[in-house]
């Protein structure tokens, strides 16, 4: 499952933010309506700790930064008349706190990112001011990566096929969609991908982060209004900001205030002149990457029905991932996909390749062909990344002439409930929702993240590195008896 994490504590009030065991993606500003949405209680002295653990470690790197100051002071400089690229505050949180524990963090790897794979170990001279390869490499257990159904490392039926299409086509098209980036192996895969979400059209880019940000602001401008959840990813929130449009958010994947806030600003209207706004688009996650839970999509879109808005429905983790044949929580929860006005995703997980797309009516797909600039201006995506997805779809539909596609879905539903339900046994709170490969372990204290994640490389284990380190926040299940050869024995 994918783990990552918040450095932002948790307040005095003893409800706590999402954090787990890495760190990727920052959206603190919105942590505190998580908060009252989830009211999950952890003891009062966790949190009083893990707030007294922040503030050391800014009280302590503000002095260490005083007394850099003092002997920079003296040094001649020779950017005289040159402003600091970084001031103050800006490359705080990377010069004290993340430095410190990179070792952590950007591991390189020397085999294909498969359930198990080969990490390079590093070492440091200086205090993790730089790192090392060495020669020694450790197999691991993968808990980090994307690859849900374990397209990305070699599989009978894709890997061929990718091979066969870079023979033919090469690594890449070095050019546009709209000049000589666009294949015949182009055209199949948005027909295929528009076919597996059950949408007339789809376009596809190189990019799954940049289908977000540089769709969003071709779809509304000025006048109009986006409502999004609060927990949204970063893409989405660059996305919104650079549309020019209003935005507001909604508590996470909480339709009851959505409504609320969807009734207010209709009527309202824009700011200043409270016109009606020109469209209203509502956008949300299948799978929230960071809290693994399952949008409450249903009532969102009826929601949205009831207030004539648009709904963008971002399925990055779940396309592929959840529901009877890999299409997404529209088929996991029943939702009809004529409701969802646009459906985002990526090629990045479950396809085990690079990319996005955009899925939609016809007349919308043709709109962003003339207008997005991921399609206008950036190289179009790898023919063997293209081919790849379209080899992996196949596989997960049955085309290939194999149920294995069938089996890798029923497998990660498996393994994912199993996983996520040992790991509350075992005392660790974990989020999510069941079906969820996403399973994020909350650690709290900012100093049990590297030492959560060195005592796991060294020791390869997760139960006896949680002792250790001390973050199995409730009581473990009491070990079940078992019957062996007619004995009672207990694990």
């Amino acid at each position: 499952g994918s783990t990552s994490s918040y450095l932002p504590p948790p307040s005095l009030s003893s409800r706590r933010p999402c954090a787990s065991l890495s760190i990727s993606d920052h959206r603190s500003t919105s942590l505190q309506q998580y908060l009252i949405v989830k009211m999950i209680t952890i003891p009062y002295l966790t949190a009083l700790t893990t707030y007294f653990s922040y503030g050391l470690l800014f009280a302590f790197g503000q002095l260490r930064d005083f007394f850099r100051n003092l002997v920079d002071w003296w040094k001649a400089s020779n950017l005289q008349g040159y402003a600091p690229i970084c001031l103050g505050l800006e490359d705080f949180y990377i010069r004290r706190l993340y430095l410190r524990i990179q070792d952590c963090f950007g591991r390189p790897i020397s085999s294909p990112p498969d359930a198990w794979f080969d990490v390079v170990e590093r070492v440091s001279n200086d205090n993790n001011k730089t790192l090392k390869r060495t020669t020694k490499v450790s197999r691991c257990l993968n808990l980090g990566s994307y690859n849900y159904l374990g397209f990305a490392a070699a599989d009978e039926y894709c890997t061929p096929r990718v091979i066969q299409s870079l023979k033919k086509y090469f690594a890449s098209t070095c050019s546009t969609r709209v000049e000589g980036g666009t294949t015949a192996l182009h055209s199949e895969l948005e027909e295929v991908v528009a076919d597996f979400v059950g949408k007339p059209a789809a376009l596809v880019t190189g990019m799954g982060y940049v289908t977000n940000s540089a769709i969003l602001p071709v779809l509304i401008g000025k006048g109009g209004l986006i409502i999004s959840d609060s927990l949204n990813h970063n893409s989405i929130v660059n996305g919104a900001r650079g549309s020019g449009a209003t935005i507001r958010v909604f508590q996470h994947n909480t339709p009851s205030h959505l409504e609320r806030v969807l009734r207010e600003h209709i009527a309202d209207g824009q700011p200043r002149t409270h016109r009606p706004w020109k469209k209203i688009i509502v956008v949300v996650e299948g799978i929230y990457s960071m809290e693994g839970e399952i949008c409450k999509l249903p009532e969102i879109v009826s929601i949205c029905k009831k207030y004539k808005a648009y709904v963008y429905l971002d399925e990055a983790h779940s396309i592929g991932a959840v529901g009877k044949t890999g299409r997404g929580v529209c088929e996991l929860l029943g939702v009809d996909t004529a409701d969802v006005d646009i459906m985002m995703g990526t090629f990045t997980k479950s396809f085990g390749s690079c990319g996005g797309y955009i899925a939609g009516s016809k007349e919308l797909i043709q709109y962003l062909k003339y207008t997005c600039p991921a399609h206008l201006y950036a190289t179009s995506i790898s023919p063997p990344a293209a081919q790849q997805i379209i080899s992996s779809i196949k596989v997960i539909l049955g085309e290939d002439g194999s149920s294995r596609g069938a089996q890798k879905l029923a497998q990660i539903r498996a393994n994912s409930n199993y996983f996520r339900s040992e790991l509350q046994k075992m005392g660790f709170e974990v989020l999510g929702d069941n079906d969820s490969p996403v399973m994020p372990i909350m650690l709290y204290n900012p100093a049990k993240i590297p030492a959560f994640s060195r005592e796991c490389l060294k020791r390869n284990v997760i139960s006896r590195v949680g002792d250790m380190v001390g973050i199995k926040y409730f009581p473990a299940e009491p070990k079940k008896p078992q019957l062996e050869e007619g004995r009672v024995k207990v694990e």
